[in-house]
């Protein structure tokens, strides 16, 4: 099932500019709400959940400053502080940019904008968002890693526990982590959670998925850039390193970083010193490295694909998140999580689940691992017409039953089906199943996106 739309708040006092970003965001299956004044953001948030929002810094108090902006920030973050806020202005510099992150933007994008660089950024953190949101929303329920307001992960399986004492051993130190397991088995809420125990809680979480970015503006993303580095670069752009500075920068899919970077990523891993894309002038961070993969990395390394001495470097501690199939005790509670979830955020008065579908969702080998649950709750919820779900609204097909129907099923069906087939072949092996589908490690990705898998 295709999961439901992103849903993006987008502020600005000028109707070309949202018109412009209104028939971008929907071109590329975004909801879009629209406003153009801070008091209509604030009542947009107030009223309805978001997942991600996108405001301009400069309305009708100033022309330049950013002020009101940095202000509807402020409060936008204290309404809200789980959603992930997107800053845009004309007037760009390097202190708007860390004024923002410090008061808990998530990025900043310049007027006028880059589509691609955009489209990326929103939908990374409108993703991780409603991660969070749903690894949140049952506090209650769920095992606490700090305090009332860090991050939860739903876990009481005797496999998870490893996991959770590695957090609350190495979160509070400064050590870099490599977080290991399949896609989709939870690995960006364990660097959540590490993240919300150490002394940099404060600070910015600042995340690359290394999966989603071509070679070509990787550096530009994590080291910046300056204004004529390159015909794009029509002004100075903060990288993902300076934004991150005295907080945690989480690295997914590392194996993914083009071998000729590796390098550079090594030197500021060592002394915290880079140089922008273009310039010369060496810069200084202190950033803490959490770092998270799909892939054997030992393996890259004797392939020739991943530098030793960078693969030293980042697993100071590795922490294996185990795949679903093998922590299947936390199936009930996960179930009844997402269910509550969904039902919330649905407004549809779903129960619990019969006896069948709960015979389902614990024979079923989740290959897509906790993301695929989650989509499968979500689509059941939104399937059931009574109170109480059945196997088939959970849509869980067995490969048997799949290949009977194949002639039924859509081409974009199929190709989950297949995709879902190759990661159970495979244990969850990105790469391996990416070379049996004849894609490369990006275009599945890409791929696992759209499926939720």
């Amino acid at each position: 099932m295709r999961e439901t739309a992103l849903r993006v708040l987008v502020a600005d006092d000028q109707q070309d500019v949202l018109e412009a970003l209104r028939l971008l965001l929907k071109a590329e299956g975004f909801a879009i709400e629209t406003a153009s004044s801070p008091a209509g953001v604030l009542a947009a948030a107030e009223s309805r959940e978001f997942d991600v929002a996108l405001i301009d810094l400069n309305y009708t108090r100033d022309t330049t400053s950013g002020q009101e902006g940095l202000d509807l920030l402020g409060r936008l973050t204290a309404l809200d502080p789980t959603l992930p806020v997107v800053v845009m202005t004309a007037w760009a510099s390097v202190d708007v940019a860390v004024a923002a992150m410090h008061r808990g933007a998530r990025d900043f994008v310049q007027k006028p904008w880059e589509n691609a660089r955009l489209l990326a950024i929103l939908r990374t953190q409108a993703e991780l968002a409603r991660a969070l949101r749903n690894g949140q929303r049952l506090e209650a329920e769920n095992r606490a890693l700090r305090g009332e307001g860090g991050p939860r992960l739903i876990a009481d399986s005797a496999a998870m526990r490893p996991v959770l004492d590695m957090i609350s051993r190495v979160g509070p130190s400064d050590a870099n982590v490599l977080i290991t397991g399949e896609n989709g088995s939870g690995k960006g809420t364990v660097a959540q959670a590490l993240h919300a125990v150490s002394s940099r809680a404060g600070r910015p979480l600042v995340t690359v998925n290394a999966g989603g970015l071509s070679e070509g503006v990787f550096e530009s993303e994590l080291f910046g850039h300056v204004k004529g580095a390159f015909t794009d670069a029509k002004a100075d752009r903060v990288g993902r390193f300076e934004l991150a500075d005295g907080g945690t920068l989480f690295l997914d899919e590392i194996a993914n970083v083009p071998m000729n970077l590796q390098p550079k990523l090594l030197r500021v891993l060592e002394t915290g010193e880079f140089e922008r894309v273009g310039s010369s002038r060496t810069r200084k961070v202190d950033v803490r490295i959490l770092s998270a993969t799909n892939a054997d990395l030992h393996a890259e390394v004797a392939a020739g694909r991943f530098r030793q001495d960078l693969l030293f470097r980042i697993n100071t501690i590795e922490i294996r998140v185990p795949p679903l199939r093998e922590r299947r005790e936390d199936l009930p509670l996960l179930g009844q999580h997402f269910l509550k979830a969904h039902t919330l955020r649905y407004r549809k008065k779903v129960t619990g689940f019969d006896q069948g579908a709960l015979r389902a969702l614990t024979e079923h080998g989740w290959p897509g691992n906790v993301r695929e649950l989650d989509h499968a709750i979500e689509r059941a919820v939104l399937m059931c017409q009574g109170e109480t779900i059945k196997p088939a609204d959970l849509g869980l097909r067995t490969a048997a039953e799949a290949q009977g129907k194949l002639e039924e099923m859509s081409l974009e069906e199929v190709e989950a089906f297949l995709i879902k087939k190759a990661l159970s072949r495979y244990d969850g092996n990105v790469s391996r199943a990416a070379d049996a589908l004849g894609l490369s490690r990006s275009a599945l990705y890409r791929r696992l996106q759209r499926y939720g898998l």
